[in-house]
Parts: structure tokens; sequence; C-alpha cells
């Protein structure tokens, strides 16, 4: 087995890549006891440490200071093979009754978490891993965390594969939040200002999809990331079977009863579900990885997201717009991360044992 340590003097480089996010978000404030979660799922973090976790089965957002919690014994994250397996091993049950729901990298320890939920159906309950640089395996006691939290309005908490939050990323003082509403335009986008104040009602969004040739507002937004084009900031988000859009964030403000068309750059193929993205620096380029459930990992120049051609009718073809290459030295990959400046961490295999990695960034 190679181990992978985080190397520190990446950090700077990777940093940069965090596009308009303030550099401090405030602090989460005390909490008698640590949050009720039912569920835990999307991930992510300030670059303070303040992790943002999606409840999709309350329909809320949490701000987590995980204190003393966000290190281990080491800097970094150590490979971990059968790491689905570890984790139930920790919790106490068979790996059949552990879904890992996300993955995020802390931006100081570069220890990373891992969101568990273990058992199946409505009695299935939350877990928090951290991994250090030793590859050691803890358990976060979310009974200590001190946190605040944002009810989001008109969620659908009852959509199938925890569609109510699909997305969690914070960006320029905002924390922004994908999902599915249970309103008319279903698809849903918000923005919530941090520290948390009264979630707004979001905006609905529509998209134009290629390879279903029509437009729509009922398929959820499953992964995106925060993006600069051409000094302006955007939201780009992948869907099922597979648009890539770009929406502008001055665009994306609560409208009741209307709706926002995103402007589609490119479609990635059918039979597809984008899991996650992460963007990185090579060469004095920025790229984007997107890894999905059956087209394995994408690589993507992020160039022509400000000058490609946006497709509003049928091609002939089953992709088109902005192009891609496949990462063939990723394979399986159902969680990702940015690790460092040269790396990425994922969670991947076909099937039980899920190995814990670092992958050279293509």
């Amino acid at each position: 087995m190679r181990t992978t340590v985080l190397r520190i003097f990446g950090v700077a480089a990777f940093v940069a890549l965090t596009v308009y996010a303030s550099p401090v978000a405030p602090p989460v404030v005390a909490a008698v006891s640590g949050p009720q979660l039912q569920s835990l799922g999307p991930l992510s973090f300030g670059p303070d440490g303040t992790m943002f976790a999606g409840d999709s089965a309350a329909g809320t957002v949490y701000a987590l200071d995980l204190g003393a919690q966000a290190s281990g014994g080491m800097q970094g994250t150590a490979n971990v093979p059968g790491i689905d397996q570890k984790i139930a091993g920790m919790l106490g049950t068979d790996v059949k009754d552990v879904a890992i729901t996300d993955l995020a990298v802390h931006p100081t320890s570069h220890n990373s978490f891992i969101s568990v939920m273990r058992g199946q159906g409505p009695a299935a309950k939350p877990a928090l891993i951290r991994v250090d640089g030793a590859g050691k395996l803890t358990m976060v006691n979310l009974d200590t965390v001190q946190f605040t939290s944002a009810k989001l309005p008109n969620t659908a908490p009852n959509t199938p594969r925890a569609q109510s939050i699909t997305q969690v990323r914070f960006a320029s003082g905002k924390v922004w939040v994908s999902g599915l509403s249970n309103e008319e335009f279903a698809s849903k986008m918000w923005s919530l200002q941090y520290p948390f104040a009264k979630a707004d009602g979001g905006t609905s969004l529509e998209i134009f999809h290629d390879n279903h040739q029509q437009l729509e507002t009922r398929a959820p937004m499953y992964a995106f990331i925060p993006y600069t084009i051409n000094g302006q900031p955007y939201i780009v988000g992948a869907y099922t079977c597979t648009p890539l859009v770009r929406f502008p964030v001055s665009a994306l403000t609560p409208n009741p009863g209307m709706k926002y068309r995103g402007e589609t750059i490119a479609e990635l193929g059918a039979g597809n579900r984008p899991i996650d993205m992460i963007l990185y620096k090579k060469g004095g380029a920025d790229f984007l990885l997107m890894a999905n459930s059956s087209r394995g990992v994408m690589k993507m120049a992020t160039a022509p997201f400000s000058s490609a051609k946006v497709i509003t009718t049928p091609s002939t073809t089953e992709t088109a717009g902005v192009p891609y290459e496949s990462v063939k030295s990723m394979q399986g990959v159902q969680q990702m991360d940015l690790l460092d400046a040269t790396h990425s961490i994922v969670v991947a295999g076909m099937a039980a044992p899920l190995n814990l990695q670092s992958v050279d960034l293509p």
C-alpha cells in the first residue's frame, strides 16, 4: 500500500482555486448540545474550517465548528484500503448497512471527513468519520460540536435518494445549496448569508436538456461549483444524463412562482448521474474534474466555459458543447475532493470493499 500524506508546500496553489470565497467565514455560536441530525449527506468547508453539512431528511443546512476534532495526530490523509469495512467495524454493523454519502478535506489539517449513514431506510443514523495522515479513523463526537443551522423553506424531504439537498458549497460569505423543493418548479438553488439568518425561498431553475430534447424544471442539480467567468461569479452545475449548465449569480434571486433558465454549455452523455466536482490548477490553467455514476471521471478545461455556445436545440450527437476527456487512472470513483496541489482524494471501488486513496491530478 502506498501511503500519501499531504505536502504542506502545495497548499497555496490550490487554495487559490476557492473562487470568490471570503478569506474567513464568521464563527459559529455555542450550542447547549450538538446538532440533532436526521441525516448527513453533502459536506464542504469554509476557508476557516467551518464545516457546512446538508441534512436532507430535515431540509436543514448546518454550520459545524469541529474545534479540536478538526485534526488528528498527523496532518494530511493517508490511503485506507477497505474504508467501508473499517467504518462498519467502528459502527458495529455490517458493511452492507454503511452508506458513504460524501467526502471533504479540512482546509487546515487536511484530514478527510466522511459522512456516513448507518442502517437502512428511516431507521438509518448519521455519523461523521475523520481520517488523518497516519490513516487513523476517528468518529467525530457530534454531541460536543458547536453549531448553527438554517431550515430551507419548501424542501421536499421525502424525495428519492435524498434529493432535497444534493450539494452544499461556501463562497463569497454565502452557503449555496442545490436540491428539490415541493413547488411546481421543483429544481432549486438556495443561497444563505453566513452567519445564518432566515433562509429565503431560493431560485427555481430551468434548463434545456439536449438528450431529453426538452426544457426541465424538476430535475435536481446533483453537483456544482462556484466559479468566476469573465470576472463575474457563476454557479456551474451538472444534472442527470448529463447537461452542464452555467448560472450567473446575479440572476439567482428569489422570485416566487418564477424560474430562471440557465445556459446549457455541454451535454456529457445519457444514462449517467454526476457525483462530485473539484477544481484544480495545472500548468497555469484551471481544470474541472467531475466524477460520474456510469461514465467515470471527466476532465474539462474551464477556459471554454465563457465562450461556449449555448445549447438551445437538440443536437445530432450524444455529447456536445464543452469538450472533455475521460480519466482512465480514476476508476469507480464514488466520492472525491481536492487533497493538495497535485492530488485528489477519492473513495473508489466498483463494489465493497471501497478504498480511500489519493490519486495524481491528471
